[in-house]
This record gives C-alpha cells, sequence and structure tokens, in this order.
C-alpha cells in the first residue's frame, strides 16, 4: 500500500495552532490572577495596595511614659507626698525650707553629675520662665490633659509654644536650694486634671491608661 506524505505547510501550520493556544491560555492565566476575589468596595484595603501606596503603619505603636532622665546615675532624694502612705514615707515626703514644711508635689531628683533631662511624652511648652529658688522651670502639657512640670534646670533648651517629640532634650540638671544644697537636681511633679500626682504611678503606662 502506498503511504501518504503530509503537505509540506502542514506541520508549520500545527505548530501555529499549538502556538496560539498556549498564549491565549497565558492571557486567560494573567486575567484570572489580576481579578480581585471581591467587587470594588471603598470600605476595603487591599494589601496590595496599602503596603506599596500607603504610609500608615500596620501597627500603631501607643506611647507610654517615660522618666525624665536616662542617666543611671540619677536617684530618688525625696518622693511624692501621698497622704495614703504610712507615717514613715510621709516623712521622708516632706521638704523643710525657710522654716517652712512642705508637702512634696513631685519626685525630688539628685545626681553625683549633670544630666540631660527630657520629656517624658509628645508635647507642646506652655511656660518657661524662672524662680529664685527652683531656677528654671519647662511646662509642658501632654494628651489627656497632662502636664508635666520641669523645675530646678541650670539651663533650656526649650521656648513657649515649642512642639516636643517624647524624649527630646528640655534641659540640664541644676542646683535646687530645698532643706539642702543639691548642685545637680530636678524637681519634677505630674499634674492630671488640675491635680498632683505621684509621677511613679504614671511611668511606664500607656497613654490609654492614664
Amino acid at each position: 500500500m502506498e503511504k501518504k506524505k503530509l503537505k509540506p505547510f502542514v506541520m508549520p501550520m500545527v505548530y501555529g495552532i499549538a502556538f496560539a493556544a498556549l498564549l491565549m491560555s497565558l492571557v486567560m492565566l494573567d486575567n484570572l490572577q489580576n481579578k480581585t476575589v471581591m467587587g470594588d468596595d471603598s470600605n476595603y484595603q487591599y494589601v496590595n495596595n496599602s503596603i506599596i501606596t500607603s504610609n500608615i503603619p500596620v501597627v500603631a505603636e501607643e506611647s507610654s511614659v517615660i522618666k525624665p532622665y536616662t542617666s543611671d546615675k540619677v536617684e530618688i532624694l525625696k518622693k511624692f507626698y501621698d497622704s495614703k502612705s504610712s507615717d514613715e514615707e510621709k516623712q521622708n515626703a516632706i521638704i523643710y525650707y525657710n522654716d517652712t514644711y512642705m508637702q512634696n508635689s513631685g519626685i525630688l531628683y539628685k545626681s553625683s553629675e549633670s544630666f540631660d533631662i527630657i520629656t517624658i511624652l509628645d508635647g507642646t511648652v506652655i511656660d518657661v520662665k524662672k524662680d529664685e529658688i527652683l531656677g528654671n522651670i519647662v511646662e509642658v502639657k501632654h494628651s489627656n490633659n497632662l502636664i508635666s512640670t520641669y523645675e530646678g534646670l541650670s539651663s533650656v533648651n526649650v521656648k513657649k509654644d515649642q512642639l516636643l517629640k517624647q524624649g527630646d532634650i528640655i534641659g540640664k540638671s541644676g542646683k535646687l536650694e530645698l532643706g539642702e544644697n543639691i548642685e545637680n537636681g530636678l524637681l519634677f511633679e505630674l499634674i492630671n486634671d488640675g491635680k498632683y500626682v505621684n509621677p511613679l504611678d504614671y511611668f511606664d503606662k500607656k497613654i490609654s491608661e492614664i
């Protein structure tokens, strides 16, 4: 029996059809990958859009109150006067100056050397003033009606109405004459809703917990 031979143009035609089918398959696969799972809805933010085009962090980190210094040589000389504390603690929180006994409304710090004083949270400087006894004083207002006061500064790095970031240097520790001469001291006070509060109860607390 005589064998039939394929026409010369048949094989190129078969290859052409196969190539066209492969190309169509790739186009359909690409369309499926780019098609959104859900319909267009402005209430949704898709991962590919938010990661590439958005500057909003995935997790917003909430600030916690830090201490007004970074030096490891700073120590507490006088604690906050708390009427609920023991008699011994209350006695140790009394400041005697110029024949007058005063209840300590903050924390009195001292150090063997000069140290930087920093802001405990983001805030706005609402006052900068000078006192004969307490030296330079800086008041900073934070969120949640919280005000921090830094007293006894030998130098000041900020001015009124200045915006501060947590940890910004406000000034340097200075000389305080509160019953005893303190060469490198800081009287730190915290006011919440118009009342003096114990700063030790606020350190490391998140803003939402205040």
